[in-house]
């Protein structure tokens, strides 16, 4: 497993026991710290694993709706937390990151990737509908700008 996607399985993981536990914005540090210690050992890319997580906590209400308007016929609550931890992080990645470091289709097929491995059946199919459609919008808005 490269460096980057273990890092990014470490940020879900974070993510999801934060979601899991009732997202209290001053427990996510302290999980991430420590499934870093526990799943991380060696790893070089420890400052991109807090950068995710603090990123998808940062934008957390946004990425949300970006969500709920994308999966209509799925309300946020009804997404199971391990597809909507991976689609807040490929959203973060997508929307946020440095472009030059993670490319957009990169972010969509790391996200994939980890739906696949932590998901259900359908995981993958449903992340690559939901971010294909938001990549498709920030490409058809680049056109119009």
């Amino acid at each position: 497993m490269g460096s980057r996607h273990l890092a990014r399985s470490i940020a879900l993981q974070s993510l999801y026991e934060w979601d899991f536990y009732g997202k209290n914005p001053q427990d996510l540090d302290r999980i991430v710290e420590k499934n870093i210690k526990e799943f991380g050992s060696g790893l070089k890319e420890v400052e991109f694993v807090r950068r995710l997580a603090s990123g998808v906590k940062e934008h957390l209400k946004h990425l949300d709706k970006i969500i709920e308007k994308t999966a209509p016929e799925w309300p946020i609550d009804q997404i199971s937390m391990v597809d909507r931890n991976v689609l807040r992080l490929g959203l973060y990645e997508l929307l946020y990151a440095d472009k030059k470091e993670v490319p957009p289709k990169v972010a969509i097929n790391e996200a994939i990737e980890l739906a696949k491995a932590f998901g259900g059946e359908s995981s993958g199919r449903f992340i690559n509908g939901v971010l294909g459609t938001v990549y498709k919008q920030l490409q058809e808005k680049e056109k119009n700008a």
